[in-house]
């Protein structure tokens, strides 16, 4: 078993500050996607459809990224495991920046025709690709540097990137929103915030030169340099021997995962379009139940390091489940303070879940198929829920045209969390 000496503090805030701003950026580029996808993607890329079925199909190529995650995951984590988390981070943080400047630059299908949407798909893909590796890659240099006592917190500056990318991608199409009039904002204003990605650059090069890699790895390297031995394969160990720990790890991220795409993707079209809402004002409530998240995740993390893993994880499950159906209760008021609401306490339930799971994914697998499981994990559940999650909503919501349909998945999701964290054991302790 992998040991090491505890880094200098100022080294550890060094990345924690690196890992938290590219992170934030790496989740802004992923996330105005879907800010796109449902106020502007349907009648720029699929205008001959109904308002309905062009929605279902623009979510779906957000879907895309989603079941590309799982194929960045498996990618970057065996080049993770074998060459270096670093090496496998900066990859990834480069091709998130190239794909997303590049979906700012795409034509439309009123001047490509079928190929637009093609090409907005194939960038999509990339950037799911990226987003799948960068999690791993980010997650563990933090937690592998950190010493035993403080690796729930330290994750958490992966994790926080998340609800400030999110806060990131909303404050770029407000102020776009507010600047540009509506007519120029569907013809052109809406590519200002994928363009903007372009700041991730800097990022890529401060951590190229100036992050080492985590102290558990450059140990790994080390002893295999002493003891050459034939190529190992992880990700192949990771499936064979640890197939099990792969799936409850992802089961625990079902509640939190839908949870936040419904809120970020799925309310924003159904507040705009059913309870007929203007968009800059979902928006503003959305950026401000994010802003509620982020505390929680990073206390929650630290909590973790005090009281262990699973309690967090297990209150926060319990908390969605209860709250799954007063949840669209408040939506359906159209009351923009109660929506508030909804998305806050539902987000600081997530936020239970999603701030210790850095840790405890990275806790439950071996040093070296660490990046592959642990990356795998996460990523399945994207593919199963999280781009799903906005495409279920809809659909639900045509079928059955009551919200309820939609808090009874989200219940559902949150037993799936449940049963998988008390399946697993606590790591917290675990050197």
């Amino acid at each position: 078993m992998v040991t090491t000496a505890p880094p200098e503090r100022r080294t550890l805030r060094k990345l924690m500050a690196a890992g938290l701003v590219g992170s934030s950026l790496e989740w802004y580029d992923f996330f105005i996607y879907a800010t796109a996808a449902a106020l502007v993607f349907p009648k720029l890329f699929f205008p001959e459809a109904s308002p309905l079925v062009g929605l279902l199909l623009s979510f779906s190529t957000f879907w895309a990224g989603f079941i590309a995650r799982p194929v960045g995951g498996l990618v970057f984590g065996h080049v993770g495991d074998r060459f270096g988390r670093k090496p496998a981070l900066v990859a990834c943080l480069a091709m998130m920046a190239a794909a997303t400047f590049l979906i700012g630059l795409l034509p439309t299908a009123a001047t490509a025709g079928v190929l637009a949407p093609v090409l907005l798909v194939v960038l999509r893909f990339f950037q799911g690709i990226a987003v799948g590796g960068q999690w791993g890659g980010v997650v563990l240099l933090l937690t592998e540097t950190a010493g035993p006592d403080r690796r729930g917190f330290a994750g958490t500056f992966g994790q926080a990137g998340v609800p400030l990318g999110v806060i990131l991608g909303n404050v770029s199409f407000l102020v776009v929103g507010a600047v540009v009039p509506a007519a120029d904002f569907a013809a052109w204003g809406w590519r200002v915030p994928f363009l903007a990605s372009a700041l991730l650059f800097p990022v890529v090069l401060f951590i190229q030169l100036k992050v080492e890699d985590s102290p558990v790895f450059r140990e790994i390297k080390a002893r295999r340099a002493q003891a050459p031995a034939a190529p190992s394969a992880p990700l192949r160990e990771v499936l064979r021997s640890h197939w099990r720990t792969v799936l409850l790890g992802a089961g625990l991220m079902f509640a939190s995962n839908a949870v936040f795409y419904v809120s970020i993707a799925g309310v924003l079209d159904y507040a705009t379009r059913a309870l007929a809402l203007p968009r800059n004002s979902v928006l503003l409530v959305t950026l401000l139940s994010s802003l509620v998240s982020v505390p929680v995740i990073l206390l929650a993390g630290r909590w973790s390091d005090r009281h262990g893993r699973r309690p967090l994880i297990v209150a926060g499950a319990v908390a969605m489940m209860v709250w799954a159906f007063p949840y669209f209760w408040l939506i359906d008021t159209a009351s923009l303070g109660l929506i508030f609401v909804a998305l806050a306490v539902s987000g600081v339930a997530s936020s239970l879940v999603y701030g210790p799971v850095a840790a405890y994914l990275a806790e439950l697998f071996e040093a070296h198929v660490r990046y592959s499981g642990a990356s795998l994990a996460y990523q399945l559940a994207s593919i199963l829920v999280s781009g799903g999650s906005p495409v279920i909503m809809a659909a639900l919501l045509a079928a059955t045209g009551s919200s309820a349909s939609v808090s009874a998945f989200l219940l559902v999701m949150g037993v799936v969390t449940l049963g998988s964290v008390l399946a697993l054991r606590e790591t917290h302790h675990r050197a």
